[in-house]
Order: C-alpha cells, then sequence, then structure tokens
C-alpha cells in the first residue's frame, strides 16, 4: 500500500489522480491551497507553509513513498513586454515550488526508496507564443528532474510526466485573456492523463513519461527535430488558429492575430 503526497490534488490532474491512485488501493495526502478532505492547505510558494504541511502529511501517512508534484498555474504573458507578477508567479509555483516540496519530503522519500514524479508539461518541447513564463517553467522541471536524478537517484527514483492539454481549470487565465491553446495541440483525456499519472506514481519506474502514445511519439519527435522545422510548425499552427477566428483580436494577442491573418 503506496504512502502518496500530490500537490494541486484540489482540481484537474491532480483530483482526478488522487481518486484514482485511491481506487488503486493507494494512501493519499493531496496538498493544495485550501484545505479539504484528505486535503491540507500548502502554499507552495512558501517555504515554511511546505514545511509544515509535508511533516503534517508524513506523520498523518506513517512515511512516503512517493511524492507527486503537480501543482501548476498558466497565466499568459508576452514575451516582448517585461514580466510582471503574473510571470514571477509562475516560475514559483511551477518551477520552484517542486524544488520546495521536494526538499522537505527528500528524507522521507531516502527512507522509504521511494520516488519523485514531476509533472511537466509538452510545452517544454514545443514551445508556443504567449506563454513565456509557462514553458520556461516546464522546461526548468524538466531540468531540475535531471539534476535531481544525478543528485539523489541511487536512493530516490525521479519521473517526469508530459501531459499533453488537457481541459482544465489551469487554461481559464489564458482563455479570458485571448489565446487559447484549444485546436493548437491535440487534446489530451482527463481521465486518461490522470491515468498515466496514477501509473507512473505506482507502477513501475520509468525515467520519463507521456501521457498518451501519440504524445510519446511526438515529443520524441519534437525534441529531435531541426528547431526552423518546429518554428514553423508552430508558426503554421498559430496561422490556422488566427485565421480560423481563435485568437481574439481584442486580447493579448490581437496584433499577432492581424497580422498572422494577412498573410
Amino acid at each position: 500500500m503506496k504512502r502518496v503526497v500530490i500537490t494541486g490534488a484540489a482540481s484537474g490532474i491532480g483530483a482526478e489522480a488522487m481518486r484514482q491512485m485511491k481506487a488503486r488501493n493507494a494512501r493519499v495526502i493531496g496538498l493544495d491551497l485550501v484545505a479539504d478532505d484528505g486535503i491540507i492547505a500548502c502554499d507552495v510558494r512558501d517555504q515554511a507553509s511546505v514545511d509544515s504541511a509535508v511533516a503534517r502529511a508524513i506523520a498523518e501517512l506513517g512515511g512516503l513513498d512517493v511524492l507527486v508534484n503537480n501543482a501548476g498555474i498558466a497565466p499568459i504573458q508576452s514575451a516582448a513586454a517585461a514580466p510582471g507578477a503574473d510571470a514571477q508567479a509562475v516560475l514559483d509555483v511551477n518551477l520552484l515550488g517542486p524544488w520546495r516540496v521536494t526538499a522537505a519530503a527528500i528524507d522521507a522519500l531516502r527512507a522509504s526508496r521511494g520516488r519523485v514524479v514531476n509533472v511537466a508539461s509538452g510545452l517544454a518541447f514545443v514551445n508556443v507564443a504567449y506563454a513565456p513564463a509557462y514553458c520556461m517553467s516546464k522546461r526548468g522541471l524538466v531540468g531540475y528532474s535531471d539534476t535531481l536524478r544525478y543528485e539523489v537517484g541511487h536512493e530516490v527514483e525521479v519521473t517526469t510526466l508530459y501531459p499533453g492539454y488537457v481541459v482544465t481549470p489551469i487554461h481559464d487565465s489564458s482563455r479570458n485573456a485571448g489565446f487559447a491553446l484549444e485546436g493548437m495541440v491535440p487534446e489530451e483525456p482527463l481521465e486518461a492523463v490522470a491515468a498515466r499519472l496514477t501509473a507512473a506514481a505506482l507502477g513501475g519506474y520509468m525515467r520519463d513519461r507521456a501521457t498518451t502514445p501519440a504524445g510519446t511519439v511526438a515529443y520524441a519527435f519534437a525534441r529531435h527535430a531541426p528547431r526552423r522545422l518546429m518554428d514553423a510548425i508552430v508558426r503554421s499552427a498559430m496561422r490556422r488558429q488566427a485565421k480560423a477566428g481563435r485568437i481574439d483580436e481584442n486580447g493579448i494577442a490581437g496584433d499577432l492575430s492581424r497580422s498572422l491573418r494577412q498573410r
């Protein structure tokens, strides 16, 4: 019976993965901003909050076998504008958050010869406009996973998971700002992505996992394809979005939308 802590457990992929893990007889405690049934309040931007919440979770579980760093946010920005508080928050939650939580849990994971699962994104390989902080955070999280593996891999397994686009509340802010990813990248079903996360946490060890067979192929291609080719593929997808009227001309990407529609 695995003992699991998962961040970002109140909604989306985290909530569904928590449900599926419990169905497989794992003992699971979630961490999120607001406490709820089976969820301890924790702000991954604050080390004191993290230390307290993780210590409480480990005490309640009687140890720890698996840590899943899933919490994430995705407000959009322009890479051509100075970064603001929202960009800093993305890096703080998505990149430094897993670092903080892992540091708080590492002694318990060493004791159990356990596992860390870091939830990155397909956007660690394939970047898009108006998501500089998110893309940076997910590419950086891959780097963190690799570095952690070099340091503690003889004691603790480290898996990096790469979900594609999943319809969850994380995308509400970008949709409201007029630049959503629907139609630009393939959509992956929430239940299937959570099932792959559950397998990454409770099943046999794999260093890297995509969340669908198509994702496995696509990300392998993206890693090895010439960067100019990937640039052309992304620009083509954005052009299709603009011509289909899916990029709001009154939103953050208005100028780009009008330029793409004219080409």
